[in-house]
């Protein structure tokens, strides 16, 4: 039976390949949130996950869900209704706003993104590494995500919607700017039926750490986001 690595806050981590198989993808406990830590589990390719009553606990599940920025799916059923509704889109307006949102949504379907995650992903904002995508209609937040950044690689966290659509444009927007900015590879970390709907796949573990190394020590964008004008002007055909 393998036992589940202890992390003290100067432990290094395990090797990818000791994550359990039972629960799937389960790599390690313990360890800290500081910005170094976390941002050395998303270059290995492992992530924090677990819940206010669990100690902290680091994945990297095999197989892996994906998506190439220039395979996302957008229907033709979201173009009329992104053409009908005209949303209002941005990068880095509102970072604790859209994190708060998904941990309230998360909250609701029986997972955290406890408080402690949430001011450990704040702090990666305010250090330019971590950014969150706004839908708003009328001036109000309707929807978005957020996810790190190293290299050429954006590492997606959560998303929330609070109308019909906003994540799905949340998500296609992201895409359709970084395939713009030369980005290879976005992690979706765990598949679902609406990541799926939108051109994601799985590959295996071993697939996912090769090409997470080629391209994360790609030079990246360290700059405030801003969305490309002719990305906002599709919005408004």
């Amino acid at each position: 039976m393998t036992r589940l690595a202890w992390l003290e806050v100067s432990s290094p981590f395990p090797s990818v390949e000791q994550a359990l198989d039972e629960p799937s993808g389960l790599l390690a406990a313990g360890g800290d949130l500081s910005p170094a830590r976390i941002l050395s589990a998303y270059r290995q390719g492992i992530f924090p996950w677990y819940s206010d009553d669990q100690p902290i606990l680091w994945w990297s599940p095999d197989p892996r869900c994906i998506i190439y920025p220039d395979k996302v799916y957008c229907s033709s059923s979201l173009k009329k209704h992104i053409r009908k509704t005209r949303p209002q889109l941005s990068f880095d307006q509102d970072f604790a706003g859209v994190i708060r949102n998904c941990a309230r949504l998360d909250s609701e379907q029986g997972t955290w993104i406890t408080e402690e995650m949430e001011q450990a992903y704040i702090q990666l904002h305010r250090l330019g590494h971590a950014h969150s995508v706004e839908v708003r209609q009328d001036n109000q937040l309707i929807g978005g995500l957020y996810g790190l950044a190293i290299g050429k690689v954006f590492f997606g966290e959560s998303m929330f919607s609070h109308r019909t659509n906003a994540s799905k444009i949340a998500f296609v927007s992201l895409c359709r700017q970084l395939q713009t900015w030369g980005y290879k590879l976005i992690d979706c970390q765990v598949e679902n039926p609406h990541l799926l709907s939108l051109g994601a796949q799985c590959i295996d573990r071993k697939a996912f750490i090769k090409q997470l190394t080629e391209s994360i020590n790609i030079n990246g964008n360290t700059h405030r986001w801003q969305f490309d004008e002719q990305i906002l002007v599709g919005h408004r055909d």
